[in-house]
C-alpha cells in the first residue's frame, strides 16, 4: 500500500524560509570569497608554483647539513620568475620581489669568482625561490639559454654558493652559402648569420680583406657553423667550423682546427699572436690557478679562476692580444675591472685596477696600455687578478695553449688536411642544410 504524504502550509513557509536563509548564506560567502581574492596587490612577478601549507609549519631556520639541500624544492617554497626586459638592473628587480638589498650583496659576493651577474642581457630569466613563511630567498637560479644556468643557494644565514650548469648538449653542422647584395654584413645577416658571426668572419680576415672596399655583388661566401641544440631545441650557441669567401679572383679561406685556433687552407694561422703576460717585468705569483681550490674560512670549493700577480698600485697592464673591450665594471668585490673579447673565442679579464685606459666597444692592439693596476674592491693587498677563458671556460693562462704559432706544426699538418677536405665536402653541398647531428 503506498502512502500519500501532503505538506501543510505552514510546513511550505518554514521551507522557503530556510532555502531564503540560505541563498543569503551563499550570496555573502561568495561576495566575501571575491572581495579576499581580488585586494591581493597585483605582482610584478609570475608566481609558477604556490604549494599548499602544511598542518604544521615546517622549521624554516637553514644549518649547515642543510646546505646544498635549499636549493631543493620544498612544500613551503614559493617561486618567482623574471625576464630581463631592457633598463632593468639587479637592484630593482631585488627591490620589485621584496628581497633585501642586503641579500642580494651577498650574492654578488658569492658571484665575485663568475661575474655572471655583471652582464645580465634582456631574455634572461632568473627565478627565485624563497620560503612562503619567512620569505627568506633559498636560491635564485640565472638561465642565460637552456645549455648554461647558474644556481646561487644559500649556505647559511649570511652566505650564498653557487653551482654553474654547462650542458654539452649534441651540435648540428650546416652550410650557408650566399652571394653578396650590396654589403657583406647585409648579406651575411641576411643569409642566417648572426651579428656576431659575422664580427668574427671580419675579425678573423681583418688583415687579408678590407670588406666595404673589396666585397662587390655577385661575389660569393660560404659558411660552415655548428649549432648547439639541448632536448632538440636551438640554444642560441654556435662555432663557426670553415669559411670560403670568392671574391674576383681571389679566394679567401678560414678553418678551425682542434687546438682552437683558425689557419687558412695552406695551414698558416689566421689567429693574431698573444702574449702570455698582461705586464712587462716580473712580478711574483701570490696565488694560483686553481678551480678546486677551497676557501680558508668555511671549507667549501671556492675556484680561483686566474692568476694573481702581486705588484705596486699604478704598474702598467696591457693587453695580451687584440681584440675589443666588451666590459668596463666598478663591481664591490672584484672592484675596477675589464674584459676583452679576442676573435670569438678568447677572453681576457683584468680585475682589481685602480685606474682602467679604455672604453667598452674599444679595439685594442696586443701590448697597447688598458689599465693600472691596484687595490680595488675585496682585496688582501696591490695585485692584478688575471683571467683567460677559451670557449666560455676559465682556463690557467700560465700554461694554456694560445696562438703563437705561425702556421700548423709539421707533425699536425696531415689530420690538419683531413679536417680541411671534410669540410670542403660540406661546402660542396647545394643547400643550405643541416648535416648530421
Amino acid at each position: 500500500m503506498n502512502a500519500t504524504w501532503k505538506t501543510s502550509p505552514e510546513q511550505k513557509r518554514k521551507q522557503r524560509r530556510r532555502r531564503f536563509l540560505l541563498l543569503i548564506i551563499f550570496v555573502v560567502l561568495g561576495l566575501t570569497g571575491s572581495f579576499l581574492f581580488n585586494s591581493s596587490p597585483e605582482a610584478k612577478f609570475v608566481d609558477v608554483h604556490r604549494s599548499p601549507q602544511p598542518e604544521k609549519a615546517a622549521n624554516t631556520s637553514i644549518t649547515k647539513t642543510s646546505l646544498k639541500n635549499a636549493t631543493q624544492k620544498t612544500v613551503s617554497d614559493q617561486i618567482y620568475q623574471r625576464v630581463i626586459r631592457p633598463g632593468d638592473n639587479l637592484s630593482t628587480i631585488f627591490d620589485s620581489v621584496e628581497i633585501g638589498q642586503n641579500v642580494m650583496v651577498q650574492i654578488l659576493s658569492a658571484d665575485e669568482s663568475l661575474l655572471a651577474l655583471d652582464i645580465l642581457q634582456p631574455g634572461n630569466r632568473l627565478t627565485f625561490t624563497c620560503d612562503e613563511k619567512t620569505h627568506q630567498l633559498l636560491k635564485m637560479e640565472l638561465s642565460f639559454h637552456p645549455a648554461h644556468q647558474v644556481v646561487y643557494y644559500r649556505v647559511d644565514e649570511n652566505s650564498f654558493d653557487y653551482e654553474e650548469n654547462i650542458l654539452s648538449g649534441t651540435w648540428a653542422s650546416q652550410l650557408i652559402d650566399a652571394e653578396i647584395s650590396g654589403s657583406f654584413y647585409g648579406s651575411a645577416m641576411l643569409a642566417g648569420l648572426s651579428e656576431q658571426e659575422v664580427g668574427n668572419i671580419s675579425y678573423l680576415f681583418k688583415n687579408k680583406i678590407n670588406f666595404s672596399r673589396d666585397m662587390r655583388s655577385g661575389d660569393r661566401f660560404q659558411v660552415v657553423r655548428s649549432l648547439q641544440l639541448v632536448d632538440g631545441k636551438l640554444t642560441g650557441q654556435s662555432q663557426i667550423e670553415g669559411v670560403r669567401i670568392f671574391s674576383r679572383n681571389h679566394s679567401y679561406t678560414a678553418f678551425l682546427f682542434e687546438d682552437g685556433n683558425y689557419y687558412d687552407e695552406h695551414g698558416e694561422s689566421l689567429a693574431r699572436a698573444f702574449q702570455r703576460y698582461p705586464y712587462k717585468g716580473r712580478f711574483r705569483i701570490s696565488s694560483a690557478f686553481n678551480p678546486a681550490r677551497r676557501h680558508p674560512v668555511s671549507g667549501r670549493i671556492s675556484p680561483h679562476k686566474g692568476v694573481d700577480f702581486v705588484m705596486p698600485i699604478g704598474t702598467p697592464i696591457y693587453a695580451t692580444g687584440d681584440g675589443e673591450v666588451v666590459r668596463v665594471k666598478n663591481h664591490p668585490f672584484a672592484g675596477k675591472y675589464l674584459e676583452i673579447k679576442h676573435d670569438g673565442r678568447y677572453v681576457t679579464r683584468y680585475l682589481h685596477l685602480s685606474r682602467i685606459t679604455v672604453k667598452r666597444g674599444q679595439k685594442i692592439k696586443r701590448g697597447e696600455r688598458i689599465a693600472l693596476s691596484g687595490n680595488t674592491g675585496r682585496s688582501t693587498g696591490p695585485h692584478l687578478h688575471y683571467e683567460l677563458h677559451i670557449k666560455g671556460r676559465a682556463v690557467n693562462p700560465i700554461t694554456a695553449k694560445i696562438p703563437m704559432a705561425k702556421s700548423i706544426p709539421k707533425n699536425s699538418f696531415k689530420t690538419f688536411q683531413q679536417q680541411v677536405a671534410e669540410l670542403r665536402s660540406l661546402m660542396d653541398r647545394p643547400d643550405n642544410t643541416f648535416i648530421g647531428a
